[in-house]
């Protein structure tokens, strides 16, 4: 009976964690050649990004820094691009944030929907050329972001990440999980003091 309650404990315990290993972190590495740019697919890594006006650049070009590998995205240096960019997830995600570098005199946010209603914003970062992360601050589903800068051109974004919401549990979850080891767990001390 000790061997079962065992295997089950552990055969919960690695199902819990299974969803937080599952993190996709976008890199914009794969977009761009080399000292090129391109405008980042309206679908890629199976996002919408049509609504975006983002493009995805590889060179070198200070203050904008890739925090990994080379590639990142930012919007529009042309006069009258966007300061705001929206990116739609298919299904409700879990966004946990992304890296940023670029003209120190801007800043940037990200406010967060779901069901075409604003449930959070995040707070603004102050840009550097040396890539910080900016945490969504929300560990809700949403079905939308929308990243803006205090003017257009003035970030580069880079190692985007997010979840699949469905796949992380809900505390309630797993406190029903916990409980039930803990009732099992006792249950066979008091059948082994009998």
């Amino acid at each position: 009976m000790h061997h079962i309650i065992r295997s089950f404990a552990l055969s919960a315990a690695l199902a819990l964690c299974a969803p937080f290993a599952s993190a996709t972190v976008l890199s914009f590495d794969d977009l761009a050649a080399p000292d090129d740019i391109a405008y980042v697919p309206a679908n890629y890594g199976g996002l919408d990004w049509s609504g975006s006006g983002m493009f995805a650049f590889t060179a070198e070009q200070a203050p904008f820094t890739p925090h990994s590998g080379q590639g990142r995205v930012t919007t529009d240096w042309i006069d009258g691009g966007p300061v705001a960019s929206t990116i739609r997830f298919l299904a409700p995600t879990i966004f946990d944030g992304a890296w940023f570098s670029g003209d120190g005199d801007n800043s940037v946010r990200f406010d967060l929907y779901f069901g075409g209603q604003l449930v959070a914003s995040s707070a603004a970062l102050n840009l550097s050329e040396s890539p910080a992360f900016l945490s969504a601050g929300w560990g809700s589903a949403i079905d939308m972001i929308v990243v803006s800068g205090s003017a257009q051109g003035s970030y580069a974004m880079d190692d985007f990440s997010f979840e699949n919401a469905a796949q992380v549990p809900e505390p309630g979850s797993l406190a029903l999980v916990l409980g039930g080891l803990g009732l099992a767990g006792a249950a066979r001390l008091r059948r082994g003091r009998r």
